[in-house]
């Protein structure tokens, strides 16, 4: 069985994580979105998923979190490294510039997404990101080519064919 691509989401309002959940749907049943309200849970989903062997590909935060920031969640996360290579959006309305540089810096954001946002838009950088994602981290693309930008993968499968 192909390992399914999983995209954390760490947002503690529900209304706003639903929203997420409902505009990523177009990615299943290749990609699990798993939600989080706070830095801990998500601690949990992250351990949990790796127990599955999915593929952490990809961390989509809030800013303004009880406990901890999202800001500092995404910076821990960038020193793991089991999931140094998971691409991380700040999806938020409430970062100044100074958390959003310390994002860019520390995490090495991948993207920042402001609320209110477009479906389309948040679709457009998921899949762009997990495409990002599946080139330099999986070895078989295939299963990935219906749901992501199949003319990449395509193109990064038949490299490597060639380079064998």
């Amino acid at each position: 069985m192909t390992p399914r691509l999983a995209i954390l989401c760490l947002e503690d309002e529900p209304p706003v994580r639903d929203a997420i959940v409902r505009d990523l749907e177009p990615f299943a049943p290749t990609v699990v979105v798993e939600t989080a309200e706070s830095a801990d849970d998500a601690r949990a989903a992250l351990e949990e998923l790796r127990a599955t062997g999915d593929h952490v590909a990809l961390v989509l935060a809030d800013h303004l979190l009880p406990g901890e920031t999202g800001v500092e969640f995404l910076v821990e996360l960038h020193h793991d490294p089991d999931l140094a290579g998971a691409r991380k959006v700040l999806v938020t309305g409430q970062a100044g510039l100074e958390d959003t540089i310390e994002a860019v810096n520390r995490a090495k954001l991948d993207h920042y997404i402001a609320k209110p946002w477009a479906p389309e838009q948040l679709r457009s950088v998921v899949r762009d990101l997990l495409t990002d994602f599946v080139a330099e981290h999986v070895d078989d693309v295939l299963p990935y080519v219906q749901v992501l930008d199949g003319g990449r993968l395509l193109a990064v499968h038949a490299k490597r064919a060639g380079d064998r």
